[in-house]
């Protein structure tokens, strides 16, 4: 199985998590924020990861330090348990409904990172949870498993929807895209022979 462990401890967070890419979806996650803790549990159901993930962070001066620094973990350990990344798909898109919510995601895990975020959120927060957020969350994944990800909310006025959408497309693509395809063997999809 590819998989990977990773701990990060600074003044601001302490992290302890461990990821598996060709999981079942099953999930154990203690970030402190409850809606947050929701959404990764909707990720990794929705992309067949397992994932244990213990987070103790500065929450009383507000969510931004344990939310960045957890999608900074999340990504290393996407990164890690792709290794080398011979007989990926590499490429995945597709459009992800939650019921009036609908969001366009498109994803090249390439070694390339960068991230093109489009999403018009009503209002400022989810219950205690700064929407902005949602966006700190998927850079700092994105810069440290080093894929290409555009995030585009098509549709949706229902702050949950919104980013439900965001997190069950990112997991069933990344899943998709991550997926061994069995005519390309053993090779690095990439001409380079590298990515």
């Amino acid at each position: 199985m590819r998989q990977s462990s990773i701990l990060r401890t600074t003044s601001e967070t302490h992290i302890e998590l461990e990821f598996g890419l060709d999981g079942s979806g099953k999930s154990t996650i203690e970030t402190g924020i409850g809606f947050f803790d929701h959404m990764l549990t909707l990720f990794t159901r929705h992309g067949l990861f397992n994932l244990t993930l213990k987070a103790d962070g500065d929450t009383q001066v507000d969510f931004h330090h344990t939310v960045e620094d957890v999608g900074i973990c999340l990504g290393l350990a996407f990164r890690e348990s792709i290794g080398n990344a011979a007989g990926i798909r590499r490429y995945s898109s597709g459009l992800i409904p939650m019921d009036e919510a609908l969001a366009e995601i498109a994803i090249d895990v390439s070694n390339r990172p960068f991230l093109s975020f489009n999403a018009d959120f009503p209002k400022a927060k989810i219950g205690e949870f700064d929407v902005e957020l949602v966006e700190e969350f998927w850079r700092a994944f994105v810069m440290n498993a080093r894929i290409t990800a555009h995030i585009r909310v098509v549709a949706g006025t229902n702050l949950h929807h919104i980013a439900e959408g965001i997190f069950k497309g990112m997991g069933v693509l990344l899943d998709e895209a991550t997926s061994i395809d069995p005519r390309k063997s053993e090779q690095v999809p990439s001409t380079k022979g590298i990515l």
